[in-house]
């Protein structure tokens, strides 16, 4: 059971490492908007380009009252991170620390 306790507890930290990019690229993205730096610049495509499959859909789902002019979607993003983190990651933990331990 150890393998898998093992495997649970290195997919939890995997996770957390991509969870805690995704916050700051999101971040970055957001200080770059406030900027309008140059389009064609790799980082700024690199960063867009991670962080639009996240934020569109957010953008898309939220109702017109909230589109006050200030994209607010990346804070709902970071939020959610912030949950999956604290719940799925910390769950994933949990789990491991239980199937090590044999408390089922």
């Amino acid at each position: 059971m150890f393998v898998l306790a093992n495997f649970v507890s290195a997919s939890a930290e995997v996770l957390s490492i991509v969870l805690i990019a995704m916050e700051w690229l999101i971040i970055i993205g957001a200080l770059l908007s406030w900027v309008n730096p140059d389009p064609n610049n790799p980082i700024v495509r690199v960063v867009y380009k991670l962080t639009e499959p996240l934020l569109y859909p957010i953008r898309r789902i939220l109702p017109f009252s909230l589109k006050f002019g200030l994209d607010i979607s990346p804070l709902i993003a970071i939020v959610l991170i912030i949950f999956l983190q604290l719940f799925l990651v910390a769950s994933l933990k949990d789990w491991a620390v239980s199937l090590r331990f044999g408390h089922l």
